[in-house]
């Protein structure tokens, strides 16, 4: 066992890394040197030989050993996992000593083939691999490392033997079983057929909705029936999808006729007048006997009646989830009310933007406030804002104007993301000031903000994160409140060491505090991420001082008049158009900074000339290494992936001007993960983009800092048009900020 951690100052976990980093290398070059061992001094591992062919994989293993160990965030050699500390220094010495132990033996190992040593090195790779990002993402518990190291030891003995592995894994937790046989080497061994069946047993217990996905190849196992009906508890839409099949487990689903569960769900996949799906949201209470399939197809085709039955359904899930009381398929239901939602009342209200209110409305008429609520909040991204305003309106109006008694008839279900958007859309002190008591009001805001850390993944933290910017400018008390709250929040997590909950609340801490200059937040010091309320000029520059900019146009017949009219809005004495090219066009500012403008002409896109020429100019700009970081797109949604295929990951400045751009946040920060992204919840528009275009390019031509809230200011009166509101600047994108700031602070990239 290691040392306790109160005494590791005494011998620092630093050097004990870097000497077993050095004793490798060393043995590499064949220098003698005796190591030092984390644990018993008779344990040392004497100098080695490495095969040339395998060097490349002892190399690989020692990076995998120590980016497990900065895994946890922390910037040291020792992995904090757990609040034992008994417990994280077991893993830390399976990490380092077991595994250069194991190492070890493997090369070293007189019978074993050269192809054994590759797939048994490979293997510990690869079981490294999976703890790393496993732990974070709940995947595999890191307590179990020293356990797996042992048993993959066992493991390559009995395989190397060519005995049986199902007895050495029998007994095993799944964690243990499954990671310790990643080597694709004891597939070959004789008896793996029953590992499998093993892993199957375990696998129900840890992943039940990969159950059905292994059980396929055991159909006939004494364990099967015991199985599916665990599988119909935890994952009841694998067993309905599996239920519809023809094949041997699909009958031996059908065959299980003393579980009610198991029946309903055969029923519902195997429906002649194929409804299951309509029926299948509303499982627990059709078990139950609580709802029929005939009180179902009474409501089924009227989208009003059938969404209402939803949204019942999930209220008294709701209600019963607070409880501590989890319905079946209560996941189904939510992505079917998310489906009829965007179906049936959001898209009917996006698409009917320039009609008035009484038609663009009328599919929410029916509808209650409590229904209207699920309408918005499953919405988000896809709403338009004066869809959400409209719908807002009506809603309170439904409600009687008692915000705090809507929230209770809903369970408080969601209310973060209500609360959330209600601040993106400037109705939050509309909402707040609905409570008949001014405390509950407080009390609400308080709730908003705490405990995030309990929270499951971080959907919740985004909401957090998505309204402070909001708040900030129409709300500034109730954002000094929210900032106290998190601060309160942020000081609760570091007394109690959770270690979740203070990356979570020192980012939002640090995000909030950035908004206001005053405060000289360093966000790329502090959080390793982009300022997000300004950029900088001279981070928009090259190394010869210019700032080059993309602009993506399509060959449709839209694009073909916007390019004309964008390229003429460069006229004067401050640019200069060259149209030397046949494919593009290049626009330089003649006064001021130097500052060029690269655009693709809009070629027919009917034979692909648009595409043609975005691959030619983006050729060009690779060639001279001209670099954009400003990156502009002009098209509809549909070709909005397009453009983010091509464009640079120089990318500094990203304006989506197009339908659903907003949606895309994610994609363009996969691509340009620093970017600033201005993006629209509804159609561009030529009114609003070509004022953006005239003050963004202006403020580079006289090499302005782009300040995004002054900025946005300005634009709006330049553009104050209706449509402005869908335009949504970088610093209201904090959700997007946050989780990559999260990935960063927690190693955590796979998130």
């Amino acid at each position: 066992m290691l040392k306790k951690r109160t005494i590791l100052p005494l011998i620092p976990f630093v050097f004990l890394l870097l000497f077993s980093l050095q004793a490798k290398a060393q043995r590499r070059s064949k220098k003698k040197k005796k190591e030092v061992t984390l644990q018993q001094p008779s344990d040392v591992i004497p100098p080695y030989n490495i095969d040339v062919n395998r060097r490349i994989l002892h190399e690989n293993l020692d990076k995998e050993q120590l980016l497990l160990l900065k895994s946890d965030g922390i910037k040291d050699s020792f992995l904090t996992i757990y609040e034992d500390q008994r417990i994280n220094e077991s893993i830390t010495d399976a990490v380092i000593r077991k595994v250069d132990r194991l190492q070890y033996e493997i090369e070293t190992n007189k019978n074993l083939s050269g192809r054994e040593k590759i797939y048994y090195l490979t293997g510990l790779i690869d079981i490294l691999k999976f703890v790393k990002t496993g732990w974070k993402k709940k995947e595999i518990e890191a307590s179990y490392l020293p356990q797996i190291i042992f048993t993959y030891k066992k493991l390559i003995e009995a395989n190397a033997q060519q005995q049986p592995l199902a007895p050495l894994i029998e007994y095993l937790p799944y964690d243990v079983a499954n990671t310790a046989l990643m080597s694709k080497i004891f597939k070959e061994n004789p008896g793996y057929d029953d590992v499998l069946k093993l892993l199957t047993l375990s696998v129900s217990q840890r992943f039940p909705e990969k159950t059905m996905g292994m059980l396929k190849n055991y159909p006939d196992a004494p364990f099967a029936d015991s199985l599916i009906k665990l599988v119909a508890r935890k994952a009841p839409q694998s067993l309905y999808d599996y239920a519809q099949a023809n094949n041997k487990l699909s009958y031996r689903i059908q065959n299980i006729e003393d579980d009610r569960l198991v029946a309903t769900i055969v029923g519902l996949a195997r429906d002649d007048n194929k409804n299951g799906q309509y029926y299948f949201p509303f499982l627990d209470n059709i078990v139950n006997g609580k709802l029929t399939t005939k009180a179902i197809d009474a409501v089924k085709d009227d989208p009003a009646k059938y969404f209402s039955l939803l949204v019942k359904t999930q209220i008294e899930y709701a209600a019963r989830a607070l409880n501590g009381d989890t319905a079946v398929g209560m996941k189904e239901l939510k992505k079917r009310m998310e489906m009829k939602a965007k179906d049936e009342f959001v898209a009917k209200m996006n698409g009917l933007h320039n009609s008035g209110p009484s038609i663009r409305f009328a599919c929410l008429k029916p509808l209650t406030a409590e229904e209207i609520y699920y309408v918005v909040v499953l919405t988000d991204g896809l709403i338009y804002t004066s869809s959400y305003t409209g719908a807002y309106d009506i809603m309170m109006g439904k409600a009687k104007n008692k915000g705090d008694e809507l929230l209770k008839k809903v369970n408080f279900d969601h209310y973060r993301k209500f609360i959330s958007q209600a601040a993106a859309y400037n109705k939050l002190k509309n909402f707040l000031g609905s409570f008949g008591n001014k405390a509950d009001a407080e009390d609400l805001m308080r709730s908003f903000v705490g405990y995030l850390e309990k929270s499951p993944g971080l959907e919740d933290g985004v909401d957090v994160a998505d309204s402070y910017a909001s708040l900030y400018e129409t709300l500034p008390s109730l954002a000094t409140d929210m900032l106290d709250n998190v601060k309160k929040n942020l000081d609760r997590n570091v007394v109690q060491f959770n270690k979740r909950g203070v990356a979570i609340y020192n980012i939002l801490y640090k995000l909030f505090l950035s908004a206001d200059s005053a405060n000289k937040i360093n966000l790329t010091k502090d959080l390793g991420v982009p300022p997000v309320y300004n950029i900088p000029y001279s981070d928009l520059t090259n190394e010869k001082g210019e700032v080059v900019v993309q602009v993506f146009f399509y060959g449709d017949q839209d694009g073909r008049n916007i390019f004309n009219g964008f390229v003429n809005m460069f006229g004067g004495g401050n640019w200069k158009v060259d149209n030397t090219s046949k494919l593009w066009v290049v626009i330089k500012s003649i006064k001021g900074k130097p500052v060029s403008i690269y655009a693709n002409r809009a070629l027919d896109e009917n034979k692909g000339l648009d595409d043609e020429a975005q691959r030619a100019l983006g050729a060009y700009l690779e060639k001279n290494n001209l670099q954009p970081s400003v990156t502009i797109h002009r098209g509809h949604s549909y070709y909005a992936n397009s453009t983010i295929d091509y464009m640079a990951n120089s990318s500094k400045i990203v304006f989506m001007g197009s339908c659903g751009g907003f949606n895309l946040i994610d994609s363009i920060l996969k691509k340009c993960d620093d970017a600033h992204i201005i993006a629209s919840k509804q159609i561009g528009k030529t009114s609003v983009n070509k004022p953006f275009f005239s003050l963004l390019t202006e403020k580079l031509r006289t090499g302005k800092d782009i300040d995004w809230i002054p900025f946005w200011k300005e634009f709006k009166q330049r553009a104050n048009v209706a449509g402005f509101e869908d335009y949504i600047p970088p610093y209201k994108n904090l959700g997007a900020i946050f989780i990559k700031a999260y990935k960063k602070e927690t190693g955590d990239e796979d998130l």
